[in-house]
């Protein structure tokens, strides 16, 4: 044997020969014995990088974590559990990787030149819900929404605009049921570049999912009412004037973070929206 083949103050040369202590997660009824005090008992509790050990006796006492216990004669270090990520963890994790209306979000890119198909959206309530949701999905595609302020213009527009392929126009009317005016113009401007749909929700409102206000259901409002005045009423929130339902619908948006927030009857009918004009795009370098 060469007593001299090592070298004795090589790196390690203090560790050699010991055996190594195995990271172990604490948990909860994991026996542990601390080697210096000969302590031997039950994990009950942890915090702040300090465990207590209960032994057979009923009697408690606190260490440090680190590499002070052994398991069934063999060193190991004690450390924290796994993190297991919260609701809230995995809800923060989907808005990074998802966009409000629950699209993946892609890497970064310049701005897009507008492509020349729009939609248009009655209503500025309705509008600012489909900005809310949609907004990040529709810029990503180059589309850009436009507000109707009236299905009476909508024929105008509709002329004006000129649509043919590449150029498409998508609408989307407020309170749209067979029968009535709105569907009566709808029947008169729709064709091959023009896609005109709806919801049947008595106001866009309504299309927010009531639980997110704490409600089972919107309000009943009687004939003759005004929809939102009334419900404004309902709520118990002030309804005098139209200062009032302006607040009231900053107060139900706030309540919409994403597409779960929202019925799912209107998300069909955006997305059949989004679908048609970008039809003639679909090709388009992105």
């Amino acid at each position: 044997m060469d007593r001299y083949a090592r070298d004795v103050l090589s790196p390690g040369w203090r560790k050699a020969g010991k055996p190594t202590a195995v990271k172990t997660p604490v948990r909860r009824d994991l026996v542990l014995e601390e080697p210096t005090s000969g302590f031997v008992g039950a994990v009950v509790s942890w915090g702040n990088g300090i465990v207590v050990l209960e032994d057979r006796r009923g009697k408690r006492r606190s260490f440090p974590f680190g590499p002070n216990f052994w398991i069934d004669g063999k060193p190991v270090e004690l450390v924290a559990p796994p993190r297991v990520a919260t609701a809230r963890d995995q809800a923060q994790e989907y808005n990074r990787t998802h966009t409000a209306s629950g699209s993946r979000v892609g890497p970064a890119q310049a701005a897009k030149v507008a492509l020349p198909s729009r939609i248009y959206v009655e209503g500025r309530h309705d509008a600012e819900l489909v900005e809310r949701v949609w907004g990040a999905d529709l810029r990503h595609v180059g589309v850009v929404v436009e507000y109707l302020g009236g299905i009476d213009d909508l024929p105008a527009i509709v002329t004006s605009f000129a649509p043919t392929k590449g150029r498409r126009l998508g609408v989307l009317v407020d309170h749209l049921v067979p029968g009535s005016k709105e569907s009566r113009i709808v029947a008169q401007v729709s064709g091959e570049h023009v896609f005109v749909t709806g919801h049947r929700f008595i106001d866009i409102w309504a299309a927010v999912k009531p639980e997110r206000l704490g409600l089972t259901a919107w309000p009943d409002i009687s004939r003759g009412t005004d929809w939102k005045k009334g419900t404004l009423a309902a709520l118990g929130w002030p309804h005098a004037d139209q200062a009032d339902v302006a607040a009231g619908w900053k107060r139900i948006l706030a309540r919409v973070s994403g597409w779960k927030d929202l019925d799912p009857r209107l998300l069909t009918e955006v997305e059949k929206l989004i679908d048609f004009v970008t039809a003639d795009h679909i090709d388009r370098e992105s």
